[in-house]
């Protein structure tokens, strides 16, 4: 099922009341650093209003890099049809809230047919701790939030694209990487973090507090 709200007001209503997002799975696993899980369930019961962080100069690069990186993207992988609705969500017809918002919606037209999400990310790398996330992977919550929409859209695969910046020498340096994840490979994980999001939503439903988490 697909849930068209028009503007980002009806999207944030339809966000609050609907249940989980994608940027809400590494909350709900522990794997945020910004948000507890408990924050996030005060937040889905009513008890916080969740801080607006539209104006951080984070956030503002990359809602505004968003939509070149994505032009990027189809230029590079010309075997795909990239489109993209601002508000759209996808939600799973079996868990009606578990939703997903993507940043692109990928056709493979090399014959198969087979439906992907994109996901756009943007860093700036710090530390050498930073630099180690990415290395052979993806940070851990991002990782969450692709097994999410996987699960919530029921896609074949998802690609991760990934800006990051970093300086080197004084200098400013940019480096371009795509991940791909194949659903048949993530099975066991979507699982676990099905089971995961089901148990934060009975605590929502019932008002009461999860266990708490420790952020790693």
């Amino acid at each position: 099922m697909i849930l068209k709200p028009q503007t980002r007001e009806e999207w944030l209503a339809m966000r609050q009341a609907q249940g989980i997002g994608g940027s809400d799975a590494g909350t709900v696993l522990g794997l945020n650093p910004y948000c507890s899980n408990l924050v996030l369930w005060r937040q889905k019961i009513g008890l916080e209003v969740p801080e607006d962080i539209s104006d951080k100069p984070a956030v503002k690069f990359g809602k505004v890099a968003e939509e070149h990186i994505r032009e990027l993207f189809v230029l590079d992988y010309p075997h795909f049809t990239v489109n993209y609705h601002e508000f759209w969500m996808y939600v799973n017809d079996r868990l009606p809230w578990q939703f997903a918002t993507l940043d692109g919606e990928l056709t493979d037209d090399t014959g198969n047919g087979k439906r992907g999400i994109l996901e756009i990310k943007t860093t700036t790398i710090q530390s050498k701790t930073q630099w180690d996330e990415w290395e052979g992977g993806i940070p851990d919550r991002y990782y969450a939030q692709v097994l999410h929409q996987l699960s919530a859209t029921g896609f074949e695969f998802a690609i991760l694209r990934a800006y990051i910046r970093y300086y080197k020498g004084g200098e400013f340096r940019a480096a371009v990487r795509d991940y791909r994840i194949e659903r048949d490979d993530v099975l066991d994980d979507i699982a676990y973090l099905r089971e995961q999001e089901m148990r934060f939503m009975d605590c929502v439903n019932s008002g009461k507090p999860p266990a708490a988490l420790i952020t790693m």
